[in-house]
């Protein structure tokens, strides 16, 4: 390994402690955010530390072809102190800035969805519900109406015509069929 790949072995693994120690606060605050189950932390810990691992050999592999020295743990130990050092409280301070306008937006989203969509679908449905609610009452009074004057009606009509009721019903007798009926209504029609 020459020298100039052993400078920029070093400084590649400077900037990927810079790098690890951004992925940690990232983890971190969104860890913090999740608010999961104390198991699913280990999970997550677990998941940080491989996914790392991972992108640390990656890049020694781009940089020297994999080969692991000394000096590659120290450059990348001065990359994670020097983030923690400077930048760690900025960056977990914009993070949190982030999230809070994402939820800002993601908040402003839902209540534009609610005040376009769901509110006038709401009130459409009730407008109609109102509409075929009053058609039914209207329906039911009309239909009570026609009833009352049907009945009326039909009062009007037995009271008339009672006694021809009563002459057909003693000329028949109270065991009559339909032919005998029709009979006499024939007879009753056809007199000379």
């Amino acid at each position: 390994m020459t020298l100039e790949i052993q400078f920029a072995t070093m400084g590649t693994m400077l900037l990927g402690g810079l790098s690890l120690g951004g992925l940690f606060d990232l983890y971190r605050v969104l860890a913090h955010h999740l608010k999961a189950s104390r198991y699913a932390y280990y999970l997550l810990d677990i998941v940080f530390w491989i996914i790392g691992t991972l992108l640390v050999f990656k890049l020694l592999y781009d940089i020297n072809w994999g080969q692991v020295r000394l000096f590659i743990f120290i450059g990348l130990l001065a990359g994670v102190i020097v983030y923690f050092w400077l930048f760690s409280g900025l960056i977990i301070h914009c993070l949190h800035f982030l999230i809070r306008m994402v939820k800002i937006v993601f908040q402003w989203v839902v209540k534009l969805v609610n005040i376009l969509i769901i509110t006038p679908v709401v009130l459409l449905f009730r407008v109609i519900l109102i509409f075929f609610g009053f058609l039914s009452a209207i329906a039911i009074f009309l239909y009570q109406v026609m009833i009352q004057l049907l009945y009326t009606v039909w009062k009007l009509i037995r009271f008339l015509t009672f006694p021809l009721t009563r002459y057909v019903r003693a000329q028949l007798g109270k065991n009559t069929t339909v032919q005998t009926m029709v009979k006499f209504i024939r007879r009753f029609f056809h007199r000379t």
